[in-house]
């Protein structure tokens, strides 16, 4: 009998600000540069995709997916998800796509979510991508009933069949988490916290500069693979306090931190 690989998502199951769809190829190339690592440590978990990955790449590995965000209950409730937006679409499958709802059909949705909530659990981030505007997110009921509704409903249900399987799930400040293992050998970190100058109202956090540079003390003496944007001028940043105050940048690769010294 020919035994079937797991399937190997390249894109969250669910929708998630900031997931890591676009660089999964680059990723899976970073991942090359750590045959010998035993545990990958997914510091900032998100929507898992990284996590994900890593396993199925690397079956052998233990993989540790921090989530903080708490997507594990998006994806165990997928079914009801569906069942919702089932509903939702008899109710506005007369409006063409992408046009707004009226009052009448805006209130019998809104009814419709309630009794939902009422029932112990609403996915409000998948339903805002069904319901709002292009990258506009509710996180509870009463911020859906503050914004205008249109028909972005998908036709297809969601399949979240497998996700999750092999990873080592936990709910950790990072920092505790970096503390747990980063004495432990063969342990490579994945750092990929909210960007600085994106947008990052979904996250159950606000980040300041300073908790974005107390990011870069776990990078120090560690295996990882860090993730930034050019929008928040980290690497600008790292460079000009390392030449102004003369200390190490975290940012430069071994390579440069040895010639830097010659």
């Amino acid at each position: 009998m020919t035994k079937v690989s797991p399937k190997c998502y390249s894109t969250s199951p669910l929708p998630f600000m900031g997931q890591k769809s676009r660089f999964v190829r680059c990723f899976k190339d970073a991942l090359k540069h750590f045959d010998s690592a035993t545990v990958f440590v997914d510091l900032f978990g998100g929507s898992g995709l990284l996590s994900h990955v890593a396993k199925r790449e690397r079956p052998d590995a233990r993989v540790i997916y921090n989530d903080y965000d708490n997507f594990r209950e998006r994806i165990e409730n997928a079914g009801r998800t569906n069942a919702l937006l089932a509903d939702l679409r008899d109710i506005i499958g007369s409006v063409p796509q992408e046009k707004r709802l009226d009052t009448s059909l805006r209130e019998t949705v809104l009814a419709r979510v309630k009794e939902e909530d009422e029932r112990g659990f609403v996915d409000y981030i998948t339903l805002s991508s069904s319901l709002l505007f292009s990258m506009r997110y509710a996180t509870n009921f009463d911020e859906l009933r503050a914004i205008t509704m249109y028909n972005n409903v998908r036709i297809a249900t969601y399949n979240c069949d497998g996700y999750l399987d092999g990873l080592e799930i936990v709910k950790h400040d990072y920092k505790e988490l970096h503390e747990q293992y980063k004495d432990r050998k063969g342990a490579v970190f994945f750092v990929d916290p909210p960007y600085l100058s994106t947008e990052v109202g979904v996250y159950k956090c606000y980040w300041k500069l300073a908790d974005y540079l107390d990011v870069l003390r776990v990078l120090d003496g560690t295996s990882y693979i860090l993730f930034t944007s050019n929008k928040s001028s980290l690497v600008e940043l790292m460079a000009w306090i390392s030449e102004r105050f003369h200390v190490t940048n975290p940012l430069m690769t071994r390579y440069e931190k040895k010639h830097e010294t010659m």
